[in-house]
């Protein structure tokens, strides 16, 4: 057909390639960013300007869906909640769901180690947030527990998962600022070097610490968070009416 054939550019004037679209940012675009960047490289490397550098913009162009990186750490911590699976309450199984309840939000936390730093001293308010106290609160009354003593056994139990996901996560950002990238490596080094200094304290001070230092390295992290966790679903089981 005639005409159907492009037309080709004068050679006078400059070609020009036309200008990729940028996406339009969102507040979930800008959390989804925050949050690789804090897996990727860290809590201490987000900030607004790194953020802004993901869709090639300055942090300005942020604040219309983010008041400040406070915020944004907030959002961030409310999406890695909301990755956490609940199951229908069963108060005759209390024990049994508040251990899976445990295993399955320390698995969460220790995915994305750092943000186990944002949990601390935060006050639920998001929707995920509630969502988990709820189930906990909810399933601890729901078994027999009087409302106070419900509400110190959530308390207890949510510090120790996340100080326990915190731990791991400085042992993570030891491993990046040390350009390590294989975890065996580092702990089997980190251990062997406790142990190394255990065994060379005086056994006449430290009889009992230098004498079992193979039990005292003995189990993984793991290990330690299941034996603790079990430590206080005993303690609120002894406490249940």
């Amino acid at each position: 057909m005639a005409g159907s054939e492009d037309v080709p550019t004068p050679p006078w004037r400059k070609s020009r390639k036309p200008a990729p679209l940028r996406r339009q940012l969102s507040q979930d675009l800008i959390v989804e960013a925050g949050l690789r960047i804090v897996d990727a490289e860290g809590l201490d490397a987000l900030s607004m300007r790194r953020v802004a550098q993901e869709f090639d913009t300055g942090p300005a162009s942020l604040y219309a869906h983010v008041a400040n990186k406070e915020e944004l750490l907030e959002l961030i911590y409310e999406r890695v909640l909301g990755e956490i699976e609940l199951p229908e309450r069963d108060p005759s199984r209390w024990k049994e769901q508040l251990r899976a309840y445990a295993m399955e939000s320390h698995r969460v936390l220790s995915i994305h180690a750092d943000v186990a730093r944002v949990a601390l001293a935060n006050i639920p308010s998001g929707e995920n947030s509630i969502r988990a106290g709820e189930f906990v609160f909810g399933l601890l009354i729901e078994a027999g527990m009087s409302p106070r003593d419900a509400s110190l056994s959530m308390d207890r139990l949510s510090l120790y998962i996340t100080g326990d996901a915190y731990e791991g996560s400085l042992h993570w950002a030891r491993m990046r600022a040390a350009g390590l990238d294989n975890p065996r490596e580092y702990f089997e080094h980190f251990v062997g070097q406790i142990a190394g200094y255990y065994r060379a304290l005086p056994p006449e001070r430290f009889p009992h610490i230098s004498k079992y230092v193979d039990e005292l390295i003995a189990d993984d992290g793991e290990d330690r968070f299941r034996y603790g966790l079990e430590l206080i679903l005993d303690g609120i089981e002894a406490r249940m009416p």
